[in-house]
């Protein structure tokens, strides 16, 4: 065989296998939170969710560390990354301030559309102590996400340390905006918390 179809061969079956991880992945982690609304996170088994995914409890522990890992992926569902390149395409003109709550407000369409999961998903996390340290976990990586992208956008050594209150404040808005929004059981569009979290702030200091 030519080395040319050899490699076009060898492209294609790691497409396909790529594509099948994928599948696994998201059906694991489907069936996962579905036994969660069912029967509970505690009373939900990592058997009992191999079963259901069709595979081995062997071949769960390839994809998730745990039960609790699947919350974790649905939590953040790529977000971060997201966030990180929403803000890097954020003019450096205006304050780093306003360039995060720019980019926040870009992407609160998202969390919008998925009201009912990301409630699911928040009721969820509150189940135990456990998750709950890992649900805060995962604003300190958002709050890290953020401050990456601030540094590659203003790369001076000397602009660090305010940067990093920064992505800690504007982080504080976001996760309080979700706060209230939740409570208020998603009345109205998030990106009215968030704005309103973000003018507080603004007031405050």
């Amino acid at each position: 065989m030519p080395q040319e179809a050899m490699e076009n061969s060898s492209t294609k079956e790691k497409g396909l296998r790529e594509r099948k991880r994928r599948e696994t992945l998201h059906r694991i982690a489907e069936q996962g939170l579905k036994l969660f609304l069912t029967h509970g996170y505690e009373a939900t088994t990592l058997d009992a969710i191999a079963e259901a995914a069709g595979i081995s409890r062997r071949t769960f522990f390839y994809y998730f560390k745990s039960k609790e890992e699947i919350l974790l992926a649905w939590q953040d569902g790529g977000f971060n990354e997201t966030l990180r390149a929403a803000l890097l395409e954020q003019s450096t003109k205006q304050s780093p301030l306003n360039a995060v709550k720019s980019a926040l407000l870009e992407l609160t369409l998202r969390f919008q559309a998925d009201y009912k999961q990301t409630r699911v998903i928040e009721r969820l996390m509150c189940a135990n102590e456990a998750l709950r340290i890992r649900h805060q976990a995962k604003y300190v990586e958002k709050e890290q996400a953020v401050f990456d992208a601030l540094c590659q956008m203003w790369p001076q050594p000397k602009r660090q340390p305010a940067l990093r209150i920064v992505a800690m404040m504007s982080i504080g808005a976001l996760r309080l905006a979700i706060d209230n929004w939740n409570r208020d059981q998603g009345k109205r569009p998030i990106a009215v918390y968030l704005k309103e979290a973000f003018a507080d702030l603004k007031s405050a200091i």
